[in-house]
């Protein structure tokens, strides 16, 4: 038996084809989703990459380990945790990685025999990259049992795709850098502008319309699709396609310009939170299958624990697969097979990097409490109506209190009964360290002679341009 668990880093699921959207940006995803079982409402519990993936492989959310922010210097995740890569290795899998969230925490290097540190001297990481490390692993371990985890970064920021990929998305009749557009004016003006001038729009060019941006958003998944393409070809070659269990699911997704949030992950709001999930195992699971109900990512150990048990009851070559206690994930093999008594009622939310809020979502309602908004500006409760409000536009909250104070008892139980007698991590990193993004912030103002109180009374992206400009020119 083999398993590919592949994490498609800031891919929004309402981007793709097979969950609805009108642009053909991933033929070959939607291939291996009609193929397969996709999971129509798909929740990431714990965003971004850090505690996502975390609660990936250890099927906890972040509640349970303790890891709720990304980014801290507080946050340990101690060794007794069960990690999904030293369960099967100790089930008898091989078991190797390309990625490089070793670069993050130490721990998501556990369990490997194989950790193949995809760092290089960029902050993204393009997929072909990704496909040159992975394949020649393949085809030396192709007569064994492996789990291989890969994680692509494509749709992350910066969005540089290849050129040929834009055309097919944004028309050629356009001037991204038409001085005469002003729509791109609210994110240089944002607060958060400080950080994304450095990581993101120094990087693409002056752009001017935020259309480009989707559009280079929409290349860059154009782009990760053929790079999957390539690797699910390398599978069929090597003839061990039939055999493979393919597990596609995105870490968190992206907002493009919902919410004042511009071309970045934050707020538990749907374009960040909703992801997809598609599995594929010839044989194993039917082809065409769409499970509408509500999962989540922590669902994903469990599921894959299953199918090993499933495939080999006594475990890959003699070795014992054990059960972790205390799972907040539940096996999703009884709705891929048709049960559709099997997903969530409800999916608790969480997010400490950019700002700090918690929120729960059930089959029509959506409630997000946020107790510090960073450079945002958020009320402190907001209850959508997702079944008439998809967008998320019209914040219920005032207007029906009943059912806001309804639904934050029914969160702040929720958040009790998880911690029992243990601390809040979320209330010691606001009081200890404050929001990890935050401080990045600071200490780029900082370095211009800029304060985070001023700045955040008048985000003004000429006055940061100039500081910088003398800063680098030693004037003082």
């Amino acid at each position: 038996m083999k398993i590919i668990l592949v994490s498609l880093d800031t891919l929004r699921a309402s981007r793709l084809s097979s969950y609805g959207y009108g642009k053909r940006t991933s033929p070959h995803m939607d291939e291996i989703a009609r193929s397969g079982v996709l999971f129509e409402r798909a929740y990431a519990a714990d965003i971004p990459t850090e505690v996502a993936h975390t609660g990936v492989f250890t099927g906890r959310i972040g509640l349970s380990t303790g890891v709720i922010s990304h980014g801290s210097d507080l946050t340990e995740l101690p060794k007794s945790v069960e990690w999904l890569p030293h369960l099967l290795r100790c089930a008898g899998f091989t078991t190797g990685a390309v990625d490089n969230l070793y670069q993050l925490k130490e721990w998501f290097a556990r369990g490997y025999n194989y950790y193949i540190n995809s760092v290089g001297g960029n902050r993204w990481i393009d997929g072909r990259k990704v496909n040159d490390l992975a394949m020649p692993w393949i085809e030396q371990h192709k007569d064994e049992s492996f789990f291989l985890f890969l994680h692509y970064w494509d749709a992350h920021t910066p969005y540089l795709p290849p050129e040929a990929y834009i055309p097919e998305f944004y028309d050629s009749a356009k001037d991204p850098f038409d001085p005469a557009n002003a729509s791109m004016e609210p994110a240089y003006n944002h607060s958060a502008y400080p950080f994304f001038k450095h990581h993101h729009y120094d990087l693409v060019g002056k752009v001017t319309d935020t259309d480009y941006y989707d559009a280079l958003y929409d290349a860059e998944i154009r782009y990760l699709d053929d790079c999957l393409k390539e690797l699910d070809d390398h599978l069929a070659k090597l003839g061990i396609q039939e055999e493979t269990m393919l597990v596609l699911f995105g870490d968190h997704g992206e907002s493009l310009t919902e919410h004042d949030i511009y071309w970045d992950h934050c707020g538990l709001y749907e374009p960040t939170v909703h992801v997809p999930i598609i599995m594929r195992w010839p044989g194993r699971i039917p082809a065409g299958r769409r499970v509408p109900g509500l999962v989540q990512q922590a669902d994903l150990l469990p599921t894959l624990l299953e199918a090993v048990r499933r495939e080999a009851p006594m475990g890959i070559a003699g070795g014992q697969l054990a059960e972790p206690q205390g799972l907040d994930g539940r096996s999703l093999w009884p709705v891929i097979e048709g049960d559709d008594n099997g997903t969530h009622d409800m999916i608790y939310l969480s997010e400490c990097a950019w700002q700090a809020a918690r929120g729960i979502r059930s089959d029509r309602y959506k409630f997000i409490r946020t107790y510090d908004s960073g450079p945002f500006t958020r009320p402190p409760r907001e209850l959508y109506d997702l079944w008439n409000d998809p967008a998320e536009t019209d914040n219920l909250a005032e207007r029906e209190p009943a059912l806001a104070d309804a639904m934050e008892r029914q969160l702040n139980d929720y958040v009790s009964a998880k911690l029992v007698d243990r601390p809040d991590p979320m209330q010691e990193q606001l009081e200890l360290r404050g929001l990890p993004f935050r401080r990045r912030i600071e200490q780029i103002l900082s370095a211009v002679g800029l304060t985070w109180e001023g700045w955040r009374r008048n985000p003004d992206r000429n006055v940061f341009d100039q500081a910088t400009a003398k800063e680098q020119h030693g004037v003082k």
